[in-house]
């Protein structure tokens, strides 16, 4: 479907109100829980909610150009522009004048009854045309709709209506025609003992729109089951001129390249509307009301009025007692929530009142703030455009990486020289399967984005699609222990252990995954083969349409308990659940997956639902048993960890836990002896923090921080951040506060390092490597640190460089002799 223009719409809507339309029919309402309520009401009413609901959605979008008029045939009154000029065409009026729809356009459409007298919906038909004609003699560009609804029971003069069908394909008209019980195969539905005045128009109106360009006859009620499936509307973005740049066009003009290209959105976030918040308004709390408020107010009837935000600024006066010596906020502990409470009052008791001019904004730095007297630091000086950075293979684009939204990039389409000039670099691109990293910079000043650029050829255009990038300080690493490898303390490899799948386990797994793959589980196509179940252009945010059928009902409906919101329509539904075919196909699977991981139904009882939701309260949630936290950490967990008793390892039930030699299994300290063994509940957390945040002096993208490396070193095992810290932190001044601390790294660093280096190449090489470095920059760097190297020395070979000798024994090789392995830790003289 081609896009079209958003707003710059005119839509008159025809409305039949004659005799007729008066007659009653039961209408069966599907409530939100599936229950069906059959409410009688006229045909008026039932196809007035199509109307209703097309003006809706134009305030729903709250576009000016969005506009639309009602015409009423079949009214008691004339009141149409060819009347007063020409006269004829009676019993039609004008009865909403085109304009922009607002809430008062609903409740006027509300208002319409049927009357006593027949009209023509030709008449109307051809008023509208002309109506709308006058309105728009200056916006020919703009999109002119007309929606009839009928009964189709009224008398019709078929006169020259030829005429009348070729005007509306001069205008470019799109005719719809929604008749009320009239016969529809797609429905389907046929009207028994339909009359025959009917059975002419019906046929006639066929007749009619299949002359049209634009024209269609539909059933209400399709119509209205149609209106609240999920609908994505295709619409043109406006292009937005920018500059293009390749190398250096300041300085080296001979070899850049300049050119001048349009942005426009290829994908926009779609969000739910925001609701409004009201509040009943209190009696003669009348400031501000307006009139129609005051009436109802006085009449007995609740008034409810939109409730504004509004920002008073306070300070207290006493802060300053509330700052330590060093100048940082004083961090006191709260006993309960009672005390906070009270001490809020307090605080609010000595709050002082000032005007927004005399603040200053600020920026929090630590515990204390940073004024910026202007309210923000000064800008980078940066220059409008998108300037080409480098080029990288496209099969290195991390997808997962890619931030908001797509961005169309164009040559100008007024510039073949230009188009020439882009797309001579897409292609280049496209056959090199590269992309470009590029920053852009909105407007001179604006803060720079990261982006990557992708070739992408069209059939008769070539252009780029620019996604946003996160900067270095945007991503966060997390490290996770591994499933399915496990080291204990001596350093050995464990290949059989609770915490490790066996092989009957993965490959049930491995089964179940399968059982489930969606690819082939659509419909069949002519061939018979499946396509995939998931397609995401027919996905649609129950978020954003659920609210929006929600609205619309609201706003069409008078009386919502007598008419409550219908469930969702399927489309919108159709992805929450796995297909059945698949579910039956998988149960074997799934039956495989719990006997191999033995897998049993939980218990729910009272007393877990209540320490649940009170470790929810402060906002942890605290682990039930000490083998998850084992699992999740790689190693035991310290004193402070809630044990499990034996007690509670006999009655638990769980088919993955063996005796104590588990202990040893994993990565950590011993544990102390005699330590006490509490019960299984989790210790309490502090309501406070009573010192700020410790600086772990992790750099961006390192595990291992300066502040605890070991402890750093023990939880990821990341070898290479620790040699680098390590380094680091003996080149500072005062390390002589650490050595014995750097020390304990450098051996549990030297003995899980050559048990990487056996496992992975068989050869030390990793460690040698480090330890000669960093012998250099201590004797031999600036500022370097003799006295450290000197306590390394004093430990002996057991902290040297590894020997062929050391490394054979355990099934691996090194370049190292002992001797040179003796010379290389030997005190200096």
């Amino acid at each position: 479907m081609p896009a079209e223009r958003a707003g710059y719409t005119v839509t008159m809507f025809l409305i039949d109100i004659s005799p007729s339309m008066g007659d009653t029919r039961m209408v069966d309402i599907e409530g939100p829980d599936g229950e069906s309520v059959s409410v009688e009401m006229s045909n008026l009413e039932w196809s007035l909610q199509f109307a209703k609901l097309k003006i809706q959605e134009m305030i729903f979008n709250g576009r000016k150009t969005d506009q639309c008029g009602v015409i009423t045939f079949g009214s008691e009154e004339t009141d149409n522009t060819i009347n007063s000029k020409n006269g004829g065409y009676e019993h039609v009026s004008e009865y909403i004048p085109i304009g922009q729809p607002n809430a008062g356009t609903l409740a006027k459409v509300d208002r319409l009854q049927p009357s006593t007298v027949s009209g023509d919906p030709i008449d109307a038909l051809i008023v509208g045309i002309e109506t709308q004609a006058e309105y728009l003699a200056s916006k020919k560009s703009w999109t002119r709709k007309i929606v009839l609804i009928t009964d189709g029971k009224s008398p019709i003069e078929l006169e020259d209506w030829e005429a009348t069908a070729g005007k509306m394909n001069a205008f470019d008209i799109h005719f719809t025609i929604i008749g009320v019980d009239f016969d529809d195969e797609e429905l389907p539905y046929a009207e028994p003992d339909k009359p025959h005045i009917k059975r002419t128009n019906e046929t006639f109106f066929h007749t009619f729109a299949s002359k049209l360009t634009s024209g269609i006859v539909g059933n209400c009620a399709l119509a209205l089951q149609e209106t609240s499936r999920p609908d994505i509307r295709q619409v043109k973005s406006a292009l937005t001129g920018t500059l293009l740049r390749l190398g250096d066009v300041e300085t080296r003009a001979e070899e850049a390249l300049e050119i001048n290209v349009k942005t426009s959105k290829c994908t926009a976030l779609g969000r739910p509307k925001s609701w409004k918040k009201y509040a009943k308004r209190e009696h003669g709390a009348k400031e501000g009301a307006s009139e129609d408020e005051d009436m109802e107010e006085e009449s007995g009837k609740n008034v409810y009025t939109s409730l504004k935000m509004r920002s008073e600024y306070y300070v207290d006066p006493n802060e300053g007692d509330s700052e330590g010596e060093d100048g940082d906020v004083k961090m006191e502990p709260v006993d309960d929530e009672n005390d906070e409470v009270e001490n809020k009052a307090k605080l609010n008791e000595n709050l002082e009142k000032v005007e927004k001019e005399q603040l200053v904004r600020g920026f929090k730095y630590g515990t204390t703030y940073t004024p910026c007297p202007d309210g923000q630091f000064p800008r980078l000086s940066t220059q409008k455009g998108i300037d080409i950075c480098g080029f990288f293979p496209a099969k290195n684009f991390r997808r997962e990486l890619a931030m908001g939204e797509i961005q169309y990039i164009w040559a100008d389409p007024g510039s073949p020289r230009q188009q020439v000039a882009l797309s001579s670099i897409v292609q280049a691109m496209y056959e090199k399967n590269v992309m470009a990293i590029a920053r852009w910079v909105s407007r001179d000043g604006m803060d720079p984005k990261m982006g990557v650029l992708a070739p992408t050829v069209f059939d008769k255009v070539d252009c780029f699609l620019w996604s946003q990038m996160p900067f270095a300080d945007d991503v966060r690493k997390y490290t996770f222990a591994s499933l399915d490898r496990l080291v204990n303390k001596k350093g050995e490899i464990v290949t059989e252990h609770p915490f490790i799948p066996t092989g009957e386990q993965i490959d049930a797994m491995d089964e179940f995954v399968d059982a489930m793959d969606l690819m082939e589980a659509g419909e069949r196509d002519e061939e018979g083969n499946r396509y995939p179940w998931f397609d995401t252009r027919l996905s649609y945010n129950p978020a954003i349409h659920r609210t929006k059928q929600a609205m619309f009902h609201c706003a069409i409906v008078s009386d919502i308990e007598k008419n409550p919101l219908p469930p969702p329509h399927p489309d919108l539904l159709k992805y929450f659940n796995p297909p059945r075919r698949v579910l039956k196909n998988a149960r074997e699977a799934i039956e495989q997956c719990k006997n191999a991981f033995k897998i049993k139904q939980g218990t729910y009882t009272k007393h877990s639902s209540q320490k649940s939701r009170k470790a929810r309260k402060d906002g942890h949630v605290h682990g039930q048993d000490d083998d998850n936290t084992m699992l999740l950490l790689d190693r035991k967990p310290g004193s402070k960890t809630p044990q499990t008793t034996s007690k509670d390892k006999a009655t638990s039930g769980s088919d993955t836990e063996d005796d104590d030699d588990d202990d040893e299994m994993l990565l950590d300290k011993p544990k102390p002896a005699d330590e006490p063994r509490g019960n299984d509940r989790p210790l309490p957390t502090p309501a406070r923090s009573l010192s700020p945040d410790i600086d772990l002096g992790r750099a961006p993208g390192r595990i291992v921080g300066t502040t605890y490396p070991l402890a750093d070193f023990q939880r990821g095992l990341a070898i290479d951040d620790l040699g680098v810290v390590i380094t680091e932190i003996v080149l500072k001044p005062f390390t002589s506060r650490r050595t014995a601390e750097l020390l304990e790294c450098m051996e549990a660093m030297r003995k899980i390092h050559w048990m990487y280096d056996i496992l992975y190449t068989g050869k030390i090489n990793a460690w040698n490597v480090f330890l000669q470095q960093l012998r250099d920059k201590c004797i031999n760097g600036q500022p370097g640190n003799l006295a450290f190297w000197s306590q390394i020395t004093a430990t002996g070979r057991s902290m040297s460089l590894i020997s062929d000798t050391e490394a054979q024994k355990q099934g691996g090789s090194s370049r190292i002799t002992d001797l040179e392995s003796e010379e290389f830790i030997a005190p200096r003289i």
